[in-house]
């Protein structure tokens, strides 16, 4: 597989997401076949302002003018505020999503250094053009539950799919997260992007029956983002590798 099949293989799954706020990116992470529900895998930051405020979030597919606008009554949010990870939930028949949802790492494995990945998103610099990055995984950090990578991770990329080539096909590795620029000299330099794992997505949405019921667990929304990790040391992680 080449990188441009990959990226035709995820793009169908993946999501603009805009709030009064600004912009992000996400992608569908769970719909099930006895609820009728689906799931979009997000950055917590992306939406965790128009979350506090109860304020509409549109949500809208790669490459498509359709497009759904969720205001608080029909959506349920659920966040990992420590792993900058967050997950919408709503009516599946709002937007026509594939049938099947990509495949996620298994949730005790990770990455090895110097595995190459890539992840698309919606910089802010090129509005509503859908972009691919790539890069390679610098380390595995268990402190922020994530990847630092050397690529590219600018606004707006924020809650995009990071995916590696299997074979034939994709695997969803992580959420695009930040970037977090060197400034050890006194001036901005290069620096490394922040992948999140998928930790939260498995089995995300699948003990819902109904958006009333999903709406009972929903996350309590938080005044503040969460902030850019900056970890000084690199602590042994403990997972399994890949």
């Amino acid at each position: 597989m080449e990188w441009y099949e990959a990226v035709d293989r995820v793009t169908p799954h993946v999501v603009r997401i805009t709030t009064p706020a600004g912009s992000g990116t996400g992608f569908l992470v769970s719909r099930t076949k006895n609820s009728a529900l689906c799931g979009v895998a997000t950055a917590a930051h992306v939406i965790n302002h128009a979350h506090y405020w109860e304020q509409p979030i549109r949500i809208q597919r790669a490459n498509s003018t359709e497009s759904v606008l969720l205001r608080d009554s029909k959506r349920v949010i659920v966040l990992d505020e420590q792993r900058d990870t967050a997950a919408i939930l709503f009516e599946r028949a709002e937007l026509g999503f594939p049938e099947q949802t990509l495949p996620l790492i298994e949730a005790e494995m990770s990455m090895k250094i110097g595995n190459r990945l890539g992840w698309l998103g919606y910089p802010g610099i090129a509005g509503s053009t859908l972009c691919f990055f790539t890069g390679t995984v610098s380390a595995w950090v268990q402190d922020i539950n994530g990847y630092f990578v050397d690529g590219v991770t600018i606004n707006g990329v924020s809650g995009g799919p990071a995916f590696v080539m299997l074979g034939s096909g994709v695997e969803v590795i992580g959420v695009v997260s930040a970037y977090i620029p060197n400034r050890l000299t006194g001036e901005v330099l290069p620096g490394l992007g922040v992948v999140r794992d998928v930790v939260q997505f498995h089995d995300v949405i699948r003990q819902f029956q109904s958006l009333d019921e999903a709406k009972s667990q929903e996350s309590p929304p938080s005044p503040e983002p969460p902030p850019n990790p900056e970890p000084t040391e690199l602590p042994n992680s403990g997972r399994r590798v890949t």
